[in-house]
């Protein structure tokens, strides 16, 4: 009975530890809680602060990065619109950023912004509470300034200004179509040209090739149980960038066949997928894009 005593609470003395080193968005932010609507000015809003931290990002998610505090830095209370949600860190020093959204989920960004600046883009953002960490890469604390923007993130970011920035809200050239789970016929093939004349690399750092502005395709999708994946079919070198449903971007090169792309939900959620299907060394190609429940 000692024993079994002992080891109780030993065990609760290790869960309050690891709790007491855990991110705990239910804290007082740091720098402050601010409340914004869409359409709200300045824009950028800017907040100064200091980031980084003394714990491990990587205790949020594996592809979180860097150091950052206990509590929040900054919390945000956002009423959306029609508008897209960029949260930028602004530093000298390598920064990263961690957001614990409204829906729960975790966001993480390492180098999306300029430099070595950290961006997040929401391009339907949700309204509800944005908990916000500013880490630093490489430990330590380092001045830095939290930017709040509605605007194209070619607007507020000269490394994105060159080639423009896709543009999820325009129709896309080769269709759209609505997919429940369980569609048939199965995969869902569709004829386009790959390829335009932005680079990908301006959604994110992940991301390659050259793509067009409005999205190659649409698709409207209702999630059952299965998995849902997208890829490409091409004689020439393609990518692809997907824009999913939770406003996040999706990229890859060659995890398809040879130098095919391929993105794969195991988990997808139901909504819209803006897709570009892009050419890694410029210019265009004919392509097929594959849309599969069956991967």
């Amino acid at each position: 009975m000692k024993l079994a005593t002992l080891l109780a609470a030993s065990a609760a003395a290790l869960l309050a530890a690891s709790a007491a080193q855990a991110q705990d968005t239910s804290l007082s932010a740091t720098y402050g809680d601010y409340s914004l609507s869409a359409g709200f000015t300045p824009d950028p809003y800017s907040i100064s602060l200091t980031a980084g931290g003394n714990l491990a990002a990587s205790n949020v998610s594996s592809s979180c990065r860097g150091s950052i505090a206990r509590a929040p830095d900054v919390q945000l209370t956002y009423s959306a619109g029609s508008l897209p949600l960029i949260i930028t860190g602004d530093a000298s020093s390598d920064t990263t950023l961690v957001v614990n959204g409204p829906d729960g989920q975790w966001y993480c960004d390492d180098d999306s912004g300029e430099g070595t600046n950290p961006q997040l883009t929401w391009n339907n953002p949700r309204s509800g509470v944005y908990d916000i960490w500013v880490g630093t890469y490489g430990g330590g604390t380092t001045p830095a300034r939290l930017l709040i923007s509605e605007l194209s993130s070619s607007s507020n970011n000269s490394n994105n200004n060159s080639g423009g920035y896709p543009d999820a809200s325009r129709r896309a050239a080769f269709g759209e179509t609505v997919l429940n789970a369980g569609f048939q016929p199965d995969p869902h093939r569709v004829s386009l040209t790959a390829g335009g004349t932005i680079p990908a690399s301006n959604v994110s750092s992940s991301c390659s090739g050259s793509i067009a502005v409005a999205p190659d395709y649409q698709i409207t999708y209702n999630a059952g149980s299965l998995p849902f994946s997208i890829r490409t079919e091409s004689n020439s070198d393609t990518t692809l960038v997907v824009n999913g449903p939770d406003g996040q971007w999706y990229c890859d090169d060659d995890s398809g066949e040879g130098t095919n792309a391929r993105v794969y939900f195991a988990k997808p959620a139901s909504g819209t997928y803006d897709i570009w299907v892009g050419t890694y060394s410029g210019g265009t190609t004919p392509a097929t894009l594959i849309v599969t429940e069956l991967d």
